[in-house]
C-alpha cells in the first residue's frame, strides 16, 4: 500500500510539471519558428485567432507580407498598398496575405522567385484581382509559385501567363470576360519550353502547372499550350451553379 501511495504521488508531481510546461512558456522565437512550418491557410490563419500574442506572432512581417489598400501609414513593416509593391520587396519563399474586399488592379506583374499569394477572405470571391484592358495577363510567373482563395479576372487576354517554374493554383476562381473578342481571351497561358525538349531527370522538378478545386469562367480555353507542356489528368465536377476543375499541365 505504502509503494502505490508513493507511486500515486510521483505521477502527481509529474503532471504538474507537465501542466507547468505548456506552449505558451516559450519565447516568441521558438513560437515564430514553429508556426513558420505551418501553412499559411487555414493553420497560420488560425493560430492567430487564439489569443493577442499568438496574433501579433502569426501575423509577423517575418511569416508573410500583407497588402491592403486602405493602409495609411507606409512604414508599418511588412505591410504594402498594391501588390507589386509587395512582390518587389519580397523574398524568395515569402507569403503574400492580400487583403479582402474591394479590387486589386493588376497588370504585367513579373514574379520571379519563389513566392506564395493568398487571399485574406473566406472565399475566393473576397479577393478580387482585375487585369485591366490592354494587358497581357493580371501576374506572369518566371518562377515556382502558389496562388490561393483568390479571384483573377481578365478583360482581355489571360488572368495568368506562365513562363516557367512550377505553378500550383489552389481553390481561385479564374474569370474572362465577354467581350466580342473571346477568342482571344483565355484563363490560363502557358509559354515554358524544354530545353531541346528535353524531359528533367529527376520528378517534381520540371516546368508545370497544377490546378486544384478551381472555377473557371469564360474565354475560349480553360489553357493555351503554345510551349512543349500539355494538358493531363482532367477532373470536372459539376455543382448547380458552378464547374470546378483539376488538371496538370506537364510534360508528356
Amino acid at each position: 500500500m505504502e509503494w502505490e501511495r508513493t507511486k500515486l504521488r510521483q505521477l502527481a508531481r509529474h503532471s504538474k510539471n507537465s501542466c507547468d510546461s505548456h506552449i505558451n512558456n516559450l519565447d516568441d522565437g521558438c513560437l515564430m519558428l514553429i508556426f513558420s512550418f505551418l501553412s499559411p491557410i487555414p493553420d497560420r490563419h488560425n493560430t492567430a485567432l487564439v489569443c493577442r500574442r499568438w496574433r501579433f506572432l502569426a501575423c509577423h512581417p517575418r511569416l508573410w507580407l500583407r497588402v491592403d489598400r486602405s493602409v495609411k501609414d507606409l512604414s508599418q513593416p511588412g505591410v504594402f498598398p498594391n501588390i507589386e509593391t509587395a512582390v518587389h520587396a519580397a523574398r524568395p519563399g515569402d507569403t503574400i496575405l492580400i487583403a479582402a474586399g474591394g479590387i486589386h488592379r493588376t497588370s504585367n506583374i513579373q514574379i520571379k522567385k519563389p513566392l506564395c499569394l493568398i487571399g485574406a477572405g473566406e472565399l475566393p470571391d473576397d479577393t478580387t484581382l482585375i487585369c485591366s484592358h490592354g494587358s497581357e495577363s493580371a501576374l506572369e510567373f518566371l518562377s515556382t509559385c502558389k496562388l490561393a482563395n483568390l479571384t483573377v479576372r481578365a478583360e482581355l487576354g489571360c488572368c495568368l501567363l506562365h513562363r516557367s517554374g512550377r505553378l500550383t493554383i489552389d481553390g481561385c476562381i479564374l474569370q474572362c470576360e465577354s467581350n466580342p473578342l473571346d477568342h482571344l481571351s483565355h484563363a490560363i497561358v502557358t509559354t515554358a519550353t524544354s530545353p531541346n525538349g528535353i524531359l528533367p531527370v529527376q520528378k517534381n522538378t520540371g516546368d508545370c502547372v497544377t490546378v486544384t478545386r478551381t472555377r473557371i469562367e469564360g474565354g475560349a480555353k480553360a489553357v493555351l499550350t503554345s510551349g512543349t507542356l500539355s494538358l493531363q489528368q482532367v477532373r470536372v465536377i459539376y455543382t448547380r451553379t458552378s464547374l470546378f476543375f483539376w488538371f496538370n499541365v506537364e510534360q508528356s
